[in-house]
């Protein structure tokens, strides 16, 4: 049994979004994170200076490393934004902006 059917939920309609071009499906209400993760995508993030891959840690948006440009805007905490239809979801790498 998935979560849905445990907590006997009824989303709206799914969605789709891109990721770094890809599309995926979002569920009404779900943020950036639980959506990328519900595609099977775990990293969205690299460090700056060793690019090593980065996701969600905590998950309740103190720890900042699930950042991504959303929209065009960077440094979006992925666990923190609803996802909407159409977003533009991408990497983000080291800081998000031309360093």
């Amino acid at each position: 049994m998935n979560p849905l059917e445990l907590a006997k939920a009824r989303p709206g309609p799914a969605f789709t979004v891109t990721f770094d071009g890809r599309e995926i499906v979002a569920l009404p209400g779900q943020t950036v994170a639980a959506a990328l993760w519900a595609s099977g995508v775990t990293s969205w993030r690299t460090t700056r200076g060793e690019g090593c891959p980065r996701g969600v840690f905590c998950g309740i948006g103190v720890c900042f490393d699930c950042l991504v440009v959303v929209n065009g805007r960077p440094n979006q905490r992925a666990c923190l934004v609803p996802a909407h239809p159409g977003d533009e979801i991408r990497t983000q790498e080291g800081t998000g902006h031309d360093d």
